[in-house]
């Protein structure tokens, strides 16, 4: 037995708790330094970056979009291996091919070189890391599934607001290089070493239970909820709900992402000051964080599918709010709506997944919808940024995010749970 393993154990038998909450820990961490790839941190380099090298939004925003595809491709394969080996492995690797090119962004000379990098960042933030969260928390929680996902997520929108705000600083002090150097030591610092020494793949690898909780004697009378759902991911392609989900999701990351990549140098273009732009993007994550934790108190008896709904309507007003603003207190109230709609999607959708397909082959199942997912959130960014440069401005590009969330939230309502897998 490794001296890992046998530190890992020695605690879990001294907890006073469950250790699914110190795998929760872990996972928090590294939620965290997943911002340091997140398009709203490199929101706020656009505008320096573009300056010194001349680099058009459209270039800029193709990186992201690029790194986002290269994520598509490698989810179906990580979510099997995840459901294979676990979670940990998938996490060390995403915090290193986050922090590891981050920190490597400081000698960018050229577009080539950034493009590289920050694509590998990318890949790492659209699929290892969202598999890696996600997928423990579902193994290590059932009734309290949708709490700890809304922690999860709170310390994910805690990293968004810390990442821009500390990229924004160290620019002040010094210069946009220093602050890929903060960055990138932070995600390396924060997210490697609690999930290196203390992870473990599942509750029974440890001789527990999800939550701590004993199942039942085989045959004995329990009150408790019907057990979940266990579709295997050819069972859960041939459900209409799959479908509808995912649709739901092609709806609405494009505006996740173009809008949070954009959100900053649209604020400049109207004319506000570049702190101020900052402050909003914070603003947006900080209202991400509360909401993200506030949906985890989402009654369980009220359809998940009308969360999601009120999630694409939210989203939709505030980018009619965005395509207005003019000045600095419009753009707090429309970051924080866009924060409000955002936070709820980060909760409620791995929730979804989860609820109606189950844990068994949760890896399989969301690594095929995540396949959607980060080809959807790579197509905003470039979406924004073609249609800023052939227009000159934004008004386009929030105008047709707008109606895309707007149809996200009527395809959530169609989506109904798919129930038991028929065999």
């Amino acid at each position: 037995m490794s001296p890992r393993r046998r530190l890992v154990e020695a605690l879990a038998a001294r907890l006073p708790w469950h250790y699914g909450w110190v795998i929760l820990a872990c996972v928090c961490a590294a939620g965290f330094s997943r911002q340091g790839s997140a398009v709203a941190t490199l929101s706020i380099f656009v505008d320096p970056m573009t300056r010194e090298f001349g680099w058009s939004r459209t270039e800029i925003s193709a990186a992201v979009s690029v790194g986002g595809v290269l994520g598509a491709l490698v989810a179906p394969a990580l979510g099997s291996f995840l459901d294979r080996n676990g979670a940990r492995a998938v996490l060390l690797l995403a915090v290193l091919l986050t922090g590891i090119p981050v920190l490597l962004l400081s000698f960018t000379q050229a577009l080539a070189y950034f493009f590289v990098l920050y694509c590998i960042g990318r890949m790492s933030f659209a699929a290892p890391y969202d598999l890696g969260i996600y997928g423990s928390i579902v193994n290590w929680f059932v009734r309290r599934r949708a709490f700890a996902t809304s922690i999860a997520t709170l310390a994910q929108m805690s990293g968004l607001v810390a990442m821009p705000l500390l990229a924004h600083f160290v620019m002040q002090a010094a210069d946009w290089r220093a602050a890929w150097v903060a960055v990138g030591a932070t995600v390396l610092v924060v997210g490697f070493l609690p999930t290196f020494l203390l992870h473990v793949r599942r509750p029974e690898d440890l001789g527990q239970h999800p939550e701590g909780e004993t199942p039942p004697a085989k045959g004995a009378a329990t009150a408790a909820a019907a057990p979940e759902p266990a579709y295997t991911r050819r069972e859960a392609l041939a459900t209409p709900a799959f479908w509808l989900l995912a649709l739901f999701t092609l709806c609405i990351y494009p505006v996740q992402a173009g809008i949070s990549l954009h959100q900053a140098p649209l604020l400049i273009e109207r004319g506000l000051d570049p702190a101020v732009a900052a402050a909003a993007v914070s603003t947006f994550a900080l209202l991400s964080a509360i909401a993200g934790f506030s949906y985890g108190f989402w009654p369980r008896r009220v359809p998940m599918r009308f969360a999601l709904a009120l999630v694409g309507f939210t989203l939709a007003a505030s980018c009619v709010l965005m395509g207005g603003v003019r000045s600095a207190p419009a753009a707090y109230g429309a970051a924080a709506l866009f924060g409000a709609g955002v936070g709820g999607l980060l909760t409620l959708l791995p929730i979804a997944w989860a609820d109606y397909f189950g844990r068994a082959s949760y890896g399989a199942i969301r690594g095929a919808a995540l396949t959607v997912q980060v080809v959807a959130q790579a197509s905003g960014p470039v979406l924004s940024g073609v249609l800023r440069d052939w227009t000159g401005n934004y008004g386009a590009s929030v105008a047709t995010f707008a109606g895309l969330a707007l149809a996200g939230g009527v395809v959530a309502l169609l989506a109904a749970p798919p129930g038991r897998p028929r065999r």
